[in-house]
């Protein structure tokens, strides 16, 4: 007779922003301990700023009991009720379903479909889209549908349009910028607040338009940036979730600083893209806690 082999504990994330006061630990501990639930990971960060005063929470927990993701909501609504909390869980090991975005420069949509295909994202792409074909190709090789929405100035709103129902038709929970050329109407941005990342050159504000890197090389520039943010209404100004630099020498050539940017480009919006799938990113106003 064969052994049977005990059932893997279901892991779950659950994040918590509050107003910060005594009690919020033990609360969710006690919480977790009462429902039959083993502790796996805790974090928790008190923003002492005057103008905040939040405290922010990440537990990876695992339920050692038999209970269903809905159990567990509906029986945290009480907790959370009392300390004014905004909170979510969700089941651990699930893959975020995401949409790609890209117009003509595709080291970031290569980089991030390639990651995803070997397993080092935690996502799902449900489709890449774009105002382009140049990557229809490039995305079909990696098995993933493929969406062009031309955009103009007469069709932006039907595109808009078109992105939303794909993102509520397929149940997508993050849009990803991989160096979309196009900027987001604020309707846009606000029926996805939250859910979309973007990124760019740390040049910022300096070195706009055209050419960023070559107008950099000018000025001689030693240090090449990228910065990975959830999009606002304010272009380019909305919540950093991650940064990275390289310096570079005097003898750099224009091209070079290009390939740089990049690369850059492509690690710091790779680890956003990851962090936010893993629930690590809470919202501190114009700010973010990762806990990564």
């Amino acid at each position: 007779m064969e052994q049977q082999t005990a059932t893997e504990p279901i892991q779950y994330v659950l994040t918590i922003s509050c107003p910060d006061r005594q009690g919020i630990v033990h609360a969710v501990s006690s919480y977790l301990f009462m429902t039959g639930c083993n502790i796996i990971d805790s974090q928790q960060f008190g923003d002492r700023d005057p103008d905040s005063g939040l405290f922010f929470m990440r537990v990876h927990f695992a339920a050692e009991k038999p209970v269903s993701l809905e159990g567990l909501r509906a029986s945290f609504v009480a907790i959370g009720a009392s300390f004014g909390m905004e909170w979510e869980i969700h089941p651990a090991e699930a893959k975020m379903r995401v949409v790609l975005m890209v117009s003509k420069f595709g080291h970031c949509l290569n980089d991030l479909l390639f990651r995803t295909s070997i397993g080092a994202l935690p996502v799902e792409i449900v489709a890449v889209v774009s105002n382009h074909t140049d990557f229809e190709e490039l995305t079909a090789s990696y098995g993933v549908r493929f969406v062009h929405l031309p955009v103009t100035r007469e069709t932006k709103a039907q595109a808009e349009r078109q992105l939303l129902d794909l993102v509520e038709a397929e149940g997508v929970e993050l849009v990803v910028l991989a160096r979309y050329m196009q900027v987001l109407s604020d309707d846009l941005c606000k029926a996805l607040s939250g859910r979309v990342i973007n990124i760019h050159h740390s040049f910022l504000p300096s070195f706009k338009g055209a050419k960023p890197y070559h107008q950099a090389h000018v000025r001689g520039v030693k240090l090449i940036g990228a910065t990975a943010h959830y999009v606002t209404a304010d272009l380019d100004e909305g919540p950093i979730i991650e940064q990275e630099v390289a310096r570079v020498r005097h003898d750099v050539t224009p091209d070079q600083l290009v390939a740089i940017g990049r690369d850059v480009e492509c690690q710091a919006l790779a680890r956003a893209v990851k962090w936010h799938s893993e629930h690590r990113v809470l919202l501190d106003g114009t700010r973010t806690v990762v806990f990564a």
